[in-house]
């Protein structure tokens, strides 16, 4: 009840608070005087406001646009034993002002994970008498002395109550926005990998550098099958330079190497500067590769699968070699997460984050289109309509009845419904098989349409296709229909000027 009173502020009846508090003197019930009674209704008063939901809504918008984010470092003795190490790579952020609408994404995870580490401070607030201008407009409605205590208690539960519980959500809604905007850098980054120009089918010389363990070698054929493995010891601190050299140029000479890929991890500089210093034909380009999860994809059953009897090093090796010739192929192999994709990864949530990096995937592999009889079951399950059981199924059948000749022939795989070949078929390319329309993007759904316009013009739809000068014949509002709209016959038409073009940008020779 005296709380009730002092809030109302009642500008008709004056208010002697202390007047009024004395008859709420009750030892009994834990109020020994005046000033307790009082102190008590200041603390009700401090605890509605704290929960008015305009006093909250407003709060909130002031910490968003006037908050200033500070920092400042933790005393050792508070941060522990594990955070002193950690130290140095924050020093960078300490002792920070700056307005938090105005922190970029990855400056804010970097100071997130200093405070999680116990190394660093943070703090957001506006200006106090902004936030306090607030309150005063919401509850102050006189200068009498009731007014003047609401406004005391209205201080102190700014203080207590209300800015550490804004302060809390303006935090979280920070790293929301900083995690959404990190989680698109990386799908940029991830796209930005998959998507790297293909080598294409060339015979591939790996080396994945080392020092102390030496520097592994493959050779794979141009269809990227593993034909030679061996290591050599350039580097300190065995030194074995000539016997190395002879080794790389024998396996040159021998395969017929088109084409060396040096991973860019630990020795990979030295190890470059050690072949260029061969004097190799000229003829073969010595390329850096990003070896970002060459490793994870080395130790995994993925790989063993594929190569049982070789050790995790040779595997290694061959990563490095099939994601110059196809990254997009080898790196789907690799959760997307341990490509190296960007700082910071670890400090997003991990799920938003897999279902970003799944559908770029995805995304990308669609784009390109997959060789049916080429690709793995990795590959595959990034396949729309397809998924990992399904990718399993086509390359067990593929196995066991041999290469696929028209796209029909995926009907036959077991458990690949009429769904799945609807969503999956003008993904999947057939090279040389019985309809050239296989190896398009043109979806079997629309060969109809191609086959009538080869019809009109008296051709095969062989010989429509890649001839501009028929193509330039037909126009394609012709065969618009309830089924087939000028938006889908404009991408029918532009498949057949380019079948089956790979989106990627052509490859050229530089090193990572």
């Amino acid at each position: 009840p005296l709380a009730r009173m002092i809030f109302a502020q009642d500008a008709r009846k004056f208010l002697d608070p202390e007047k009024e508090a004395a008859s709420f003197v009750d030892a009994e019930k834990g109020v020994a005087s005046t000033e307790e009674a009082l102190i008590g209704a200041k603390d009700i008063i401090a605890e509605w406001i704290s929960e008015d939901v305009e006093a909250r809504t407003r709060m909130r918008a002031l910490f968003q646009t006037g908050g200033v984010l500070r920092t400042q470092g933790v005393a050792a003795e508070a941060a522990g034993a594990n955070a002193n190490s950690d130290a140095g790579k924050f020093r960078d952020y300490l002792n920070l002002s700056e307005p938090i609408s105005r922190v970029s994404s990855h400056r804010l995870l970097a100071m997130l994970r200093g405070a999680k580490l116990g190394v660093l401070g943070l703090h957001i607030a506006p200006a106090e008498a902004d936030a306090e201008a607030v309150l005063e407009e919401l509850f102050i409605k006189g200068d009498g002395p009731d007014s003047r205590l609401v406004s005391e208690a209205a201080s102190d539960g700014l203080r207590r109550l209300l800015a550490p519980s804004i302060e809390n959500e303006t935090l979280a809604a920070a790293r929301e926005r900083a995690e959404e905007k990190a989680i698109e850098v990386f799908a940029d980054n991830l796209r930005q990998l998959l998507l790297d120009p293909p080598l294409g089918q060339k015979v591939v010389l790996a080396l994945d550098p080392g020092f102390r363990t030496g520097c592994k070698l493959v050779v794979l054929d141009s269809l990227g099958r593993l034909q030679k493995s061996d290591v050599v010891y350039p580097h300190e601190p065995h030194r074995k330079t000539k016997e190395a050299a002879a080794k790389v140029r024998d396996l040159c000479d021998r395969y017929g190497v088109e084409v060396i890929a040096v991973g860019n991890g630990t020795a990979g500089r030295e190890t470059e500067t050690f072949l260029r210093s061969l004097d190799l034909p000229d003829r073969i380009p010595i390329i850096m590769v990003n070896e970002s999860g060459a490793s994870v994809y080395s130790t995994s059953e993925v790989a063993r699968q594929e190569f049982p009897d070789q050790d995790a090093t040779v595997r290694g090796a061959v990563s490095i070699a099939r994601r110059l010739m196809d990254p997009l192929a080898e790196l789907v192999k690799i959760e997307p997460q341990a490509i190296g994709i960007g700082q910071y990864q670890h400090d997003v949530d991990a799920s938003a984050l897999r279902r970003s990096l799944d559908d770029v995937v995805s995304a990308c592999v669609n784009l390109v289109g997959v060789d049916v009889n080429a690709a793995s079951k990795e590959l595959l399950a990034y396949v729309s309509g397809l998924g990992p059981r399904l990718a399993e199924a086509v390359v067990k059948y593929r196995n066991e009845h041999g290469p696929f000749r028209s796209r029909l022939d995926l009907k036959n795989v077991p458990r690949l419904g009429p769904k799945a070949f609807e969503q999956a078929a003008g993904f999947l390319r057939i090279r040389d098989g019985v309809n050239p329309l296989d190896a398009t993007a043109v979806h079997p759904e629309s060969y109809a349409i191609v086959e009538k316009m080869a019809r009109d013009l008296g051709v095969t739809v062989r010989e429509l296709m890649q001839n501009e000068s028929l193509l330039g014949k037909l126009d394609p509002l012709n065969y618009v229909s309830q089924k087939t709209g000028a938006s889908t016959l404009a991408d029918i038409m532009d498949e057949l000027s380019r079948p089956g073009r790979d989106p990627r940008k052509e490859f050229e020779a530089f090193s990572f």
